[in-house]
């Protein structure tokens, strides 16, 4: 059975994925990974990736890198999201990748970013034709899709707000005070409301850390289990309480959460108000829960059963 690699540089995050592609083009995880090192931190400022995160970055995608080959990989792909695109010296992260990690990684655009995370959406959640409205909310910024199972895409758009962008914009307090809360509010309120209408019949589709955050918080899930999380769903109720909650807690209680990482627990108040105003502009109830997202996808588009190599 072939067997390839993804991996996700994101904002907030290094992500892998190890599958082996079965005869009827699906894949099943052998391995998943996930380490923070906030490569967007103060770029929504400086404009540049700043070293040390950089080194931390490179580190991860080394060694997920190298693990991937250990397994028997016979291809990889490597994607950067919007740190690297909104990063003066974002070429310096691509060269050093490839001195130090040997891979070669695109910065993909946007619009790319929220085709992949509709990729992997639907083949788990379009089901009898149902349009999908996939959010995937990320540290710099939130992609939002909506489609149908048939790949009919009405709408493709990136928005510069995500968790890290908007924690370092707007949050100054500790725990998170009314005023900051207004002005994220204020700001995601602008951002969502020159949105179209979604389809009628829609169901959306939560994609990233945020919302795999959230659903763990809620239910206590620790360790993560993404068995526990993946198909789950989130309330509009459950979320506005859960933002509440995490606006409320001083940073040293939310690093101590059940389900929260650590490393995470800096960002998630502004993450759980990007989910919270999604949900209110575009009237879901409910959101569902998708442990997957760009890596998936890239799978699917660089390596699914059309592909030359397998």
């Amino acid at each position: 059975m072939p067997r390839f690699a993804a991996i996700d540089v994101g904002t907030n995050s290094v992500l892998l994925v190890v599958a082996d592609r079965a005869e009827g083009g699906r894949f099943a995880p052998v391995v998943e990974r996930a380490e923070i090192t906030r490569l967007g931190r103060g770029v929504d400022r400086a404009k540049r990736l700043a070293p040390e995160a950089i080194e931390e970055t490179l580190a991860a995608v080394q060694s997920f890198a190298e693990e991937a080959r250990r397994l028997g990989a016979e291809g990889l792909v490597v994607s950067a999201t919007s740190a690297a695109r909104d990063a003066s010296n974002g070429a310096e992260f691509l060269e050093a990748a490839r001195q130090r990690a040997g891979v070669e990684v695109e910065i993909i655009s946007g619009e790319a970013e929220a085709q992949l995370s509709f990729l992997s959406a639907e083949e788990d959640f379009g089901e009898g034709g149902t349009p999908l409205v996939v959010v995937d909310i990320g540290g710099g910024s939130t992609e939002l899709i909506y489609g149908t199972r048939e790949g009919v895409m009405g709408l493709r758009r990136s928005l510069d707000v995500g968790s890290v962008r908007l924690t370092e914009r707007f949050v100054r307090s500790d725990p998170v005070s009314a005023e900051d809360r207004i002005r994220v509010e204020e700001h995601l309120r602008a951002a969502f409301g020159a949105l179209p209408e979604p389809p009628a019949g829609f169901r959306m589709v939560g994609v990233a850390g945020t919302v795999t955050t959230l659903y763990a918080v809620l239910r206590g899930i620790e360790p993560y289990d993404a068995s526990l999380v993946h198909r789950r769903s989130l309330a509009l109720e459950q979320v506005r309480e859960l933002a509440g909650r995490l606006c409320e807690a001083r940073l040293s209680e939310r690093r101590a959460m059940r389900g929260l990482q650590p490393k995470r627990a800096d960002v998630i108040p502004a993450g759980a108000m990007i989910l919270l105003a999604a949900m209110e502009r575009l009237g879901a109830r409910e959101c569902l829960v998708s442990d997957r997202g760009v890596r998936w996808g890239l799978l699917m588009q660089k390596f699914g059963a059309g592909h030359a190599g397998g």
